[in-house]
């Protein structure tokens, strides 16, 4: 990521892919079991279903608890925003209308396989990192820079973690998918 010198006010964007070789039904298993998800992130700690839900589907929502050296332990309400199985899972989290960020994986198929992205927007409503931005906003530029590489690096992982698993799966379930 080369440096932008966006402020959270603009709504800034990261999106990182990669292809994997296997079919987008596969990777749709593992992109939309959001509860596998903390076991491919260093910063999502668990997640939970919200009122009696079990998987995604249009305005489900879910509880994220996360934790960072810098920025401590949180936890956030989501909601499932755009649902299009194997295509297209996004949510928005806190108020859907007016999110502090949206997260979005899409797949599509590709030369036998899938090109799986992951898609993330910072704000426009106030999140944990807005604290920061408070107590030093001649530091917002950079805070924000540094803040949206962690998320491409964390991002890249998890979709590298998700490619080894559609690629190299551990169970006969998984094999058949």
């Amino acid at each position: 990521m080369e440096w932008t010198g966006v402020r959270y006010a603009d709504k800034p964007t990261v999106e990182v892919h990669t292809w994997i070789a296997a079919p987008p039904t596969g990777v749709w298993k593992l992109v939309s079991d959001i509860q596998l998800m903390p076991s491919l992130s260093s910063e999502l700690q668990s997640v939970e279903w919200l009122d009696g839900r079990s998987g995604p589907a249009p305005g489900a929502r879910f509880i994220g608890r996360s934790k960072h050296a810098a920025l401590g332990e949180w936890a956030t309400t989501s909601h499932i925003v755009e649902y299009e199985p194997p295509r297209v899972l996004a949510w928005a989290v806190e108020d859907p209308q007016h999110p502090s960020a949206v997260w979005r994986f899409t797949l599509e198929p590709q030369d036998g396989g899938t090109l799986l992205r992951e898609w993330m927007q910072m704000g426009p409503a106030r999140s944990g990192l807005s604290f920061a931005i408070d107590r030093m906003p001649e530091k917002e530029q950079k805070i924000v820079f540094v803040r949206m590489r962690e998320f491409e690096a964390g991002m890249a992982a998890t979709l590298e973690a998700i490619k080894k698993l559609a690629e190299n799966p551990r169970t006969p379930d998984e094999a058949s998918r």
